[in-house]
């Protein structure tokens, strides 16, 4: 997609911005020369991605907030429009899934976990970033990120809290619907991202043997650790059918984003041309 400075003048949130969509998300929008603030948990890529902007021609900044803390995520969203003025575009991507069956295997605390970052952080981010929408006039975009699993019935507790995102963002465009703000709902199918990193042990070595050789071939990776850039690289060189990647979500972000005050996409789903079942 063109680096053309669509979003000059703007100002940009993203959350879960330290690796896969959403730090692609940022990298993006702030090539096309949105201010972007940048919130994760790991502040070294985020750093990077940030020097990447400026090279780039925009600017950035990156704040580490654990998205589950009301005060944290109103402090992120309060800070960013202070430091331009304004507020044009709210990414909530922050999200992360335990694929646990739940009877037998699952944890309680990471239901709790995945409630409380996949919704609970979404809406808390939502009503701020709406509220400085609002105090700045802003012809805003509310982009929050569910998945396609929120397609399926039977897509277990990391499904039903997308389903919920669904549901609060129709809910979100209703009440909105007066307001120059649009909401934008973006279910993702495979990406090789850091998402995986609670997958069944089984299933993280063999993206290692889909990696193939080179550095990746020598990385050992623990369950619910950060997975190596070259793992998930070299798994989606393998396998470009099944796995689409962080940048060809942030391109379908950015071109909606980047359409006329007429047009409202609702919608969009991003997923390679073949499912990958895991």
């Amino acid at each position: 997609m063109s680096t053309e400075k669509l979003l000059a003048g703007k100002t940009a949130v993203v959350t879960g911005a330290s690796s896969g969509i959403g730090r692609a998300i940022a990298e993006s929008l702030g090539s096309a020369g949105a201010h972007v603030v940048l919130g994760g948990r790991t502040p070294e890529p985020m750093a990077a991605s940030v020097a990447k902007i400026t090279t780039a021609g925009g600017s950035g900044e990156a704040h580490v907030l654990d998205v589950r803390k009301v005060d944290e995520m109103r402090a992120f969203v309060a800070h960013a429009t202070e430091s331009t003025g304004r507020l044009d575009i709210m990414v909530n991507n922050a999200g992360l899934s335990h694929p646990e069956a739940i009877l037998e295997e699952s944890d309680p605390e990471h239901w709790r976990v995945m409630l409380e970052t996949n919704v609970f952080a979404l809406l808390v981010g939502s009503q701020a970033a709406v509220g400085a929408m609002r105090a700045c006039g802003a012809e805003g975009h509310l982009v929050n990120i569910s998945s396609v699993a929120a397609q399926r019935a039977d897509s277990g507790v990391y499904g039903a809290t997308k389903h919920a995102v669904n549901c609060i963002n129709n809910t979100l465009r209703r009440e909105l619907m007066e307001d120059p703000i649009k909401v934008l709902t973006v279910m993702p199918g495979a990406i090789a991202t850091n998402f995986a990193r609670n997958f069944d042990s089984a299933i993280l070595q063999g993206l290692v043997g889909m990696a193939g050789g080179g550095e990746a071939a020598n990385v050992e990776i623990t369950k619910g650790e950060r997975l190596p850039d070259e793992v998930l690289a070299g798994a989606q060189a393998a396998i470009p059918g099944h796995l689409c990647t962080p940048e060809d979500v942030a391109d379908a972000v950015l071109w909606a984003v980047t359409r006329p005050a007429s047009v409202h996409l609702s919608e969009i789903v991003v997923r390679p041309k073949r499912d990958l079942n895991l």
